[in-house]
């Protein structure tokens, strides 16, 4: 497996991994705010974000210091149990911040996101739905691909798993 190159230091950067039940208003407003504005806005996607699988997850937020309307929400990805999205563990709506991306941010927030699935649920496959032209990024963390492409809302996508 190659190990993903040394990150940029993203000064203030802080990780919460909270359950959706954790989650204060702002901070739910901010992840879905990113999420939208990647996922819809970004890649021009008119899709259902909110697929009621929001409230079974846990939540990993990479944010960076205080600002005037609070922490600056970079990273986000949703970590999902077994059972919900897939047979195995999930992780999903992995997302950084546009004006923050080429600092290696990404990588950063699949480190944090495997080591939080560890914590939460123990060493065991994660499965992955990825849109196709991310394999290489996954592929550095460990995920493999089934050669076996679908489209998911016109885009693209792998199922990928980490054994």
């Amino acid at each position: 497996m190659n190990r993903p190159a040394p990150l940029s230091v993203l000064p203030g950067l802080r990780w919460r991994c909270l359950h959706f039940d954790m989650l204060d208003a702002h901070t739910l407003y901010r992840l879905l705010r990113l999420r939208s504005e990647v996922f819809v806005v970004e890649q021009n996607c008119v899709f259902l974000d909110m697929d009621n699988a929001d409230a079974a997850c846990h939540h990993l937020l990479g944010e960076q210091a205080d600002g005037p309307d609070g922490p600056r929400l970079l990273a986000y990805a949703r970590l999902v149990p077994a059972g919900v999205k897939f047979p195995e563990v999930s992780i999903g709506r992995v997302v950084t911040d546009p004006a923050s991306r080429t600092r290696g941010l990404g990588h950063a927030l699949m480190q944090a996101a495997l080591r939080e699935v560890q914590a939460l649920w123990g060493t065991q496959p994660i499965r992955i739905g990825a849109q196709a032209h991310l394999e290489a990024f996954y592929n550095r963390h460990g995920f493999v691909s089934d050669d076996k492409p679908y489209i998911e809302d016109g885009i693209p996508h792998l199922e990928m798993i980490r054994p």
